[in-house]
């Protein structure tokens, strides 16, 4: 329960549209993970409190999220991104995820998921592979640096060494399994001409082919936005995308939320929200088992 009217407010509409939707639509961006317990990289000050010895650099993270680090000092590139690597594997998803997939399991279309963050957490919270878009590529799988025509492959396994104090990777690191040379994980990176695209464009065919077979004209689609800013659109722009195409759209974002016209735009963090969703989503529910309970009863009394 908020203090706010407003949020109140637009909560109890948010859980009417869930209520009544057939079909589900996630989009997810930084802000669904930190309520996770990860960082939130929104600005210098997050970014260098999770990692400090990168201030004394002069790096921040659009710097450090290049490609050619990769070239340049490798152990730098791999001291980052490895930390990220075991940082996204020890992390619990949230109650929200699990709210989400429940929500999805009761909704005849089931749920899709469009979502920037590359940690794999909405698979790992149960939702099902082929229903997850990561349209910036994902930590778990890794490409070839020097691009030897071999196939994206998965991290599973593989491990790196990073230093703390420094956060440089020691020892060996990753490389490709085709030809020997470095690897690299394949996320889409700043200035990143090499990233290897086929992945994500493989999701997006699929995720197009399942939602033509939907006759979206006579479905009821809710977007749930959660923790997508503006500073990288990609989400905010696909989740007003489907609005524009008749669905309903829910954004949730603690500094963010404002929406076009006809969404609902609640200003909360994303576990909160969700959780307070999830419980209007109950009461609902429960009122209307007492009245299909109540008007059967009234049928049994009247012709008896």
């Amino acid at each position: 329960m908020t203090t706010d009217p407003v949020v109140e407010e637009r909560l109890d509409k948010a859980a009417q549209a869930l209520a009544e939707a057939t079909v589900l639509y996630v989009g997810a961006g930084a802000g669904m993970g930190v309520d996770s317990g990860l960082p939130d990289f929104r600005g210098n000050a997050g970014f260098w409190n999770a990692y400090p010895p990168y201030r004394e650099l002069g790096l921040d993270f659009a710097r450090l999220a290049n490609p050619t680090w990769f070239r340049r000092d490798p152990a730098l590139a791999w001291g980052f991104y490895g930390h990220r690597l075991e940082l996204y594997r020890a992390t619990e998803p949230h109650t929200g995820f699990t709210r989400i997939l429940e929500w999805s399991k009761r909704t005849r279309h089931g749920a899709f998921v469009f979502t920037s963050n590359v940690d794999g957490h909405f698979q790992r919270a149960g939702f099902p592979e082929e229903r997850v878009y990561e349209c910036h590529g994902a930590i778990e799988r890794l490409q070839c640096l020097d691009g030897c025509g071999a196939e994206v492959f998965p991290a599973a396994g593989i491990r790196v060494e990073v230093d703390r104090s420094t956060f440089r990777a020691v020892g060996a690191l990753p490389s490709c399994p085709s030809c020997g040379g470095p690897a690299r994980p394949n996320i889409l990176m700043f200035g990143d001409g090499g990233y290897d695209d086929e992945p994500a464009r493989r999701r997006a065919e699929e995720f197009g082919s399942v939602l033509r077979e939907i006759d979206l004209s006579s479905e009821r689609m809710v977007v749930i936005e959660c923790g997508a800013g503006t500073s990288i659109p990609t989400v905010r722009n696909h989740c007003e995308a489907l609005m524009r195409m008749g669905a309903t759209l829910i954004r949730i974002n603690l500094r963010e939320p404002e929406t076009p016209s006809r969404g609902i735009g609640v200003r909360l963090g994303a576990l909160a929200a969700l959780e307070a969703l999830d419980a209007r989503l109950r009461t609902l529910t429960n009122d209307r088992f007492r009245n299909q309970s109540d008007r059967a009863e009234s049928v049994i009394v009247a012709t008896s």
